[in-house]
């Protein structure tokens, strides 16, 4: 069972924030298919840029269901705490903070995976941050900086003193981004060390992996990021492994077909006309990456500018490759 302050979540599982992908829209097709939570994408904590599109659209919760997580970053201990109260009068009813984004735009700024380097930084941070608000406050981390400098559970210890309710763990340094093999050792001595419920992450893209991940690290959930994109029932699937020890049916393509326009609808109403069109692409792509003729379908796809096309496009393909036989997604 999985506890984050005050809240008791239904199951292990959770969307991991992730920029450009966990927006409204998205979240809310995840915790549909078995997601306990669904962490925003990650807000700047200047509350000057806040007022851009991109920043609009990421603040927006207006009629999300569940519960309301929150990821902010940024080094500046004053602007985070600010940064918190702001977002919990806007909704939010956990604030994440972010300290394992490996992008370069983020750890160039300090901020992100970067602030690893800096213990006394990451102490003032996460002592600003809970004090400042009312509601839980969890922490996202890697492993280290890189190989060499692994100080992951220094910085563990240092979140279980100063009130975090919840610490995530990468299994990888920020100079390994998203190559080689997760630390899954690393993350299973963290949770021996410290009282706060852990939660695993990197590489866990199959019932199987969820099943063997909490067998091998002992940690009290999951972060899913990667392998729920073009594929948000992923949660569905390893909820019901872990309850019953075997797969469920896999999706039939009518059912496919169903979550792909309601999401791609859900994208042109949240952001409009010319955006949602785009954001749309990336999302397709996803969706149908396993398909025969994928370079030939998004090729055309990529190409159409109305909302309305793009529905169609979708349909005509199920129609026709349910005829015959071909399994998307």
């Amino acid at each position: 069972m999985l506890i984050i302050g005050p809240y008791q979540l239904p199951n292990a599982l959770i969307l991991a924030p992730m920029a450009g992908v966990t927006d409204r829209p998205f979240r809310e097709l995840c915790r549909e298919h078995g997601a306990a939570m669904a962490v925003s994408e990650m807000v700047i904590s200047d509350p000057d840029f806040w007022k851009t599109r991109k920043s609009r659209h990421r603040l927006d919760h207006q009629g999300e269901s569940g519960l309301i997580s929150v990821q902010i970053a940024g080094s500046d201990s004053e602007m985070l705490a600010r940064a918190a109260r702001l977002n919990r009068d806007m909704g939010a009813q956990v604030i994440d903070i972010n300290m394992g984004c490996p992008a370069k735009k983020v750890c160039n700024k300090a901020a992100g995976s970067a602030l690893m380097k800096d213990e006394k930084l990451v102490a003032s941070i996460l002592e600003a941050v809970v004090s400042a608000v009312d509601i839980p406050v969890t922490l996202k981390i890697r492993t280290g900086w890189d190989p060499h400098n692994k100080n992951a559970l220094s910085i563990a210890k240092l979140a279980d003193q100063t009130g975090i309710k919840a610490i995530a763990i990468h299994g990888r340094t920020r100079a390994c981004r998203y190559s080689g093999d997760a630390e899954y050792d690393t993350i299973a001595e963290i949770k021996q060390n410290i009282t706060i419920p852990v939660l695993a992450n990197g590489d866990i893209d199959s019932p199987e992996k969820a099943a063997f991940v909490l067998e091998k690290t002992n940690a009290d959930g999951l972060l899913i990021g990667r392998a729920a994109q073009g594929r948000p029932w992923i949660f569905d699937d390893i909820n019901h492994f872990l309850k019953h020890g075997r797969h469920r049916p896999a999706p039939d393509n009518d059912t496919i077909r169903s979550i792909i326009i309601r999401h791609i609808d859900a994208l042109h109403q949240f952001y409009g006309v010319q955006m949602g069109v785009r954001i749309a692409r990336k999302h397709v792509a996803w969706y149908m990456k396993n398909i025969s003729e994928y370079q030939q379908f998004r090729k055309i796809f990529n190409q159409i500018e109305s909302p309305q096309k793009q529905l169609e496009v979708i349909n005509q393909y199920f129609e026709k490759n349910n005829d015959q036989g071909e399994k998307a997604a």
